[in-house]
C-alpha cells in the first residue's frame, strides 16, 4: 500500500500515452478523471516528500513551479494549434488562476484552519510582500491595457508587451531571492511547533530525486488529461449555453488541484505559512513566467494578445485585492475572513456563469 503514490504516475503516464493515441469518450472520461484525482494527491505527496528533504520555503516554491511551468506549455500548445481563437486565452487562465488562489484556495485555508484551530498565524513580512507583487503584476498585465491608447483598447503594442514581460519576469525573480536567500525567515513558521517536519527523520537524497520525477510525471499527467477532456468540458459548455470563459475556469481548477490540495491539508495541520507560501508564490509564478513566455510567442509569430479584463472582472480583481490586504494585514486569521473570500469565490463563478 505504500507504494501506491509510485505506481500511480506510471498509470497516469501510459493511461495518458493511450488516451493521445485513441480518444476519450463515454467511460473512457470517467476513467481519465478518476486517474487524474489520484494523480494530484500523488503529486502533492511527492511534493511534501521533497519539501521535507529541501526544508520551506523551497518546498513550495518546487511544487508552485512544476505546475507554473506545466500550465504554461499548456497554454501555448492551445494557442499554436487555435490561433487566432486563443487570443484571450491567456487573459483568462491567468485571471482565473488568481481569482482561485486569492479567493478560492485562501478562503478555503483560511475557514478550514480557523473551524479547527480558531486562530492561525503567519508572517506578514514575506506573505505581504508576495501579495503587493501579486497586485502590482495583475494590474499591470490584466487592466492598464485598457486604458493604453497606442492600440486597440485591451491590447498593448510590442514594446509594451515587452516592458510587461520584462518587469513581470524581473520581480518573480525578486520575490523568489527574497524567499529563497536573503529574507527566508519570512517565510518560515512562526515557531517551529508548527512545522510536523521536525518530528521525523527527512528522505535520503535519492528519495527526493525520485520524489521530484513522480511529481513531474504527475503533474504532466493531470495537465495531459486536461487538455483531453476540454473537449468534453466544451461541448457540455455549448449544451447548457454557459459562457466561454468556463472553459478556461475549469481547466484552471483542475490544473490547480495539486497546490489547493496541499494548501488544505497544510491548514488542517496548522501550518498557515506554508498554505500562504503556495498560494501567494502560485499566483505570482502564473503571471512571473507565464506572460515572459507567452509574449515571446506573440511577439516572434505577430500574434495579438488580448489581455485587458472586462469591467466586471476589474471590479471583482480589484475588489479581491481590497479584502486580501485587509486579511493579509495582521497576520492573524479566522473563520469570517475565509468566509468573505468565499463568497467572492462564489461571486466569481457566479457572475462567469451569469454575466
Amino acid at each position: 500500500m505504500n507504494h501506491w503514490p509510485k505506481i500511480i504516475p506510471i498509470i497516469g503516464a501510459a493511461l495518458l500515452g493511450f488516451c493521445i493515441m485513441t480518444s476519450v469518450a463515454g467511460w473512457m472520461t470517467w476513467l481519465v478523471f478518476g486517474v487524474m484525482m489520484l494523480a494530484v494527491i500523488a503529486s502533492v505527496h511527492h511534493a511534501e516528500l521533497i519539501a521535507h528533504r529541501i526544508g520551506e520555503p523551497f518546498g513550495t516554491l518546487v511544487l508552485a513551479l512544476a505546475v507554473t511551468v506545466i500550465e504554461t506549455a499548456l497554454i501555448l500548445s492551445v494557442m499554436m494549434t487555435d490561433g487566432e481563437k486563443s487570443a484571450t486565452l491567456p487573459r483568462d487562465t491567468i485571471y482565473s488562476a488568481v481569482m482561485i488562489i486569492c479567493n478560492g484556495v485562501v478562503g478555503l485555508c483560511l475557514l478550514l484552519g480557523g473551524m479547527r484551530h480558531k486562530e492561525q498565524l503567519f508572517r506578514i513580512e514575506g506573505t505581504g510582500s508576495g501579495f503587493a507583487a501579486l497586485v502590482t503584476l495583475s494590474i499591470l498585465v490584466l487592466i492598464m491595457p485598457l486604458y493604453t491608447i497606442s492600440s486597440p483598447e485591451g491590447t498593448f503594442t510590442n514594446p509594451q508587451l515587452v516592458f510587461v514581460a520584462a518587469s513581470s519576469l524581473a520581480l518573480w525573480l525578486v520575490f523568489v531571492f527574497i524567499q529563497t536567500i536573503r529574507h527566508r525567515d519570512y517565510f518560515l513558521p512562526a515557531s517551529s511547533e508548527q512545522d510536523e517536519s521536525v518530528h521525523a527523520a527527512p528522505p535520503s537524497t535519492r528519495q527526493a530525486c525520485f520524489s521530484f520525477a513522480f511529481m513531474v510525471v504527475s503533474l504532466v499527467s493531470v495537465v495531459g488529461f486536461a487538455k483531453l477532456l476540454s473537449p468534453t468540458i466544451q461541448s457540455l459548455v455549448t449544451i447548457y449555453k454557459a459562457p466561454q470563459a468556463t472553459v478556461g475556469i475549469v481547466i484552471a481548477l483542475i490544473v490547480l488541484l495539486p497546490e489547493t490540495w496541499a494548501a488544505l491539508r497544510a491548514a488542517k495541520a496548522d501550518r498557515l505559512q506554508t498554505s500562504m507560501n503556495l498560494a501567494i508564490g502560485s499566483a505570482l509564478a502564473s503571471i512571473g513566467l507565464t506572460i515572459p513566455l507567452v509574449v515571446v510567442y506573440c511577439v516572434v509569430y505577430q500574434f495579438e494578445l488580448m489581455l485587458g479584463l472586462d469591467m466586471k472582472d476589474v471590479v471583482l480583481l480589484c475588489l479581491t485585492f481590497l479584502v486580501g490586504s485587509i486579511t493579509l494585514g495582521s497576520g492573524r486569521t479566522n473563520v469570517m475572513q475565509g468566509a468573505i473570500h468565499l463568497v467572492l469565490f462564489c461571486a466569481f463563478l457566479f457572475l462567469t456563469l451569469v454575466p
